[in-house]
């Protein structure tokens, strides 16, 4: 007799995969830099391979396997072949360092470094004197100390994709964070929060009907996640090596590209671009943007050069992709306040304001964003007393500050760690940066705190101009303290060629501190 536990078993991801290409066998689902395209079935079949040469080398369930690798298709192979051998992946972000790598390796415990040498060998042949407990070294094609892993794929026979028993509850995957507030900390993912995160996002995310995705993020972290809505919606994805502005303009026009992912800083560029009106850029249908707050005024720059495109997603690697959304009808550019909105929380989760005693706060009341429901994280491993305050009063703490509005967006103003008290007064930087990107000289701005004798902290912004403007310290002091008060004017402002980022596009306060910590101001 069949048990009722077969019968309920929950559906995860490598079942939508081995489906969604089972579905898609005979066309094009990704087209990979070197100008090759892979149909459903050929992308089954490699997954298969690799699957296999995994198991061959002896490596399987539970154990950890690292990622190094540029936007190849064996990144792509690698990274769904891991779910069906029920290893778990360690994606090493490409701009870490090789003591960022070290860090992972020793805290995470992997054994195993899967690596593109065409790009990190000399990286990798660094990590591997300084993590002495990485034991096995498997690089795509031929490396000196190094086992050719395409070899080991080369001598495997396609076999039909069959997705794991699984209950959802393993953890398949430790993604870091980005260390901006201290060490790296490991995420778990389970099966079940990124099925729970899938179905967030197949319903609530404006897709075109037609889904001709460009990809430009690496196919190691928020790439993959790309494909499957890519793939199960009928699509197909368009993998670029990174991001460069005037190929991605090019890219759009040549293949008629709906759809794209970017962050903030991406969509600056795109429209700062001298040739952005060159390229007929009408088939683009959704911009799907996030990772980190987008200026008022160039968001609202965006929707009168390319029109009612933008759809933003907010969430975190804690709680990814989708805690709320804000959708493209709802970008109203004769409205700053809503423009500033991360939008509405998804009805599939939880998500409240909370004070620092863990009480709501009413409408308008600065308060935390915590969020419960089936996307949040197992929790982060080996660190409980990092658990115990993430998992406070029985919610998920993001870190994000926000406001709700009678209608129920919110607004994030920032993070808890970054606002700034200066003179007795809470300052939180977005609202400065938005006063600050108003002005028509400023394309994009960081501001942050830094230790002030006098004012505990002194507010302090760095500034990139836009092409042909001339800086004007005074000029954009004036401006800020006419739209947000004196407290809330910077005292100190640098003009820079570009803003430090992390590894996932974020501007890099925590950097710009270190920077500017002894730094006068520009004059």
């Amino acid at each position: 007799m069949i048990s009722n536990d077969q019968v309920h078993k929950g559906i995860y991801q490598p079942h939508m995969i081995a489906e969604g290409l089972r579905a898609n066998a005979r066309r094009p689902v990704v087209y990979f830099p070197d100008g090759t395209a892979q149909t459903g079935q050929q992308v089954a079949d490699e997954i298969s391979r690799y699957d296999q040469a995994l198991s061959a080398l002896g490596i399987g369930r539970g154990d950890k396997v690292a990622l190094l690798s540029g936007n190849r298709p064996e990144a792509l192979h690698v990274t769904n072949a891991t779910m069906f051998n029920q290893s778990c992946l360690i994606s090493l972000h490409a701009m870490g360092s090789v003591a960022d790598h070290a860090f992972v390796a020793e805290d995470s415990g992997f054994e195993t470094i899967i690596f593109d040498p065409e790009k990190f060998a000399g990286k990798v042949a660094e990590l591997k004197a300084a993590a002495p407990g990485i034991q096995r070294f498997l690089s795509f094609g031929p490396c000196d100390f190094a086992e050719d892993f395409l070899a080991a794929v080369a001598q495997q026979t396609p076999k039909p994709l069959v997705s794991p028993d699984l209950t959802g509850q393993e953890v398949f995957r430790l993604a870091y964070s980005g260390g901006t507030t201290g060490k790296p900390k490991a995420i778990a993912s389970t099966h079940a929060s990124v099925a729970a995160m899938f179905g967030i996002m197949m319903s609530e995310w404006e897709y075109p009907r037609e889904v001709r995705q460009l990809l430009c993020a690496p196919l190691s972290h928020s790439g993959t996640v790309l494909f499957l809505p890519s793939l199960l919606r009928g699509g197909a994805i368009y993998v670029h090596t990174g991001f460069d502005p005037l190929a991605v303009l090019q890219a759009i026009e040549q293949h008629r590209i709906t759809c794209i992912l970017l962050v903030p800083t991406m969509i600056y560029a795109l429209l700062d671009h001298p040739r952005f009106h060159e390229f007929d850029l009408s088939s683009l249908e959704t911009i799907f943007y996030g990772a980190s707050s987008m200026s008022v005024a160039r968001l609202k720059e965006g929707i009168e050069k390319l029109g009612p495109v933008f759809f933003q997603f907010y969430g975190q690697a804690e709680a990814p992709m989708t805690i709320s959304v804000l959708r493209k009808a709802e970008h109203d550019p004769d409205n700053p306040l809503r423009l500033a909105s991360c939008g509405r929380p998804v009805p599939w989760l939880e998500v409240t304001l909370m004070d620092a005693d863990g009480n709501e706060v009413p409408d308008d009341t600065p308060g935390e964003i915590c969020v419960r429901g089936p996307i949040v994280m197992a929790g982060y491993v080996g660190r409980p007393e990092l658990n115990e305050e993430a998992f406070k009063y029985g919610w998920l703490h993001t870190g994000d500050v926000a406001v709700r509005d009678a209608e129920g967006y919110l607004r994030i103003v920032d993070r808890t760690k970054d606002m700034i008290i200066t003179g007795g007064f809470n300052v939180y930087p977005r609202e400065v940066e938005d006063a600050l990107g108003s002005h028509p000289s400023v394309a994009v701005a960081s501001v942050f705190g830094i230790a002030d004798d006098r004012w505990g902290e002194a507010v302090t912004a760095a500034v990139v101009l836009r092409d042909g403007e001339a800086g004007d310290v005074e000029g954009l002091i004036a401006h800020v303290r006419k739209l947000k008060g004196a407290h809330q004017t910077p005292k100190a402002i640098h003009f820079v060629d570009a803003l430090p980022l992390t590894p996932v596009g974020k501007p890099d306060k925590k950097a710009l501190r270190v920077q500017y910590a002894r730094v006068p101001a520009e004059s």
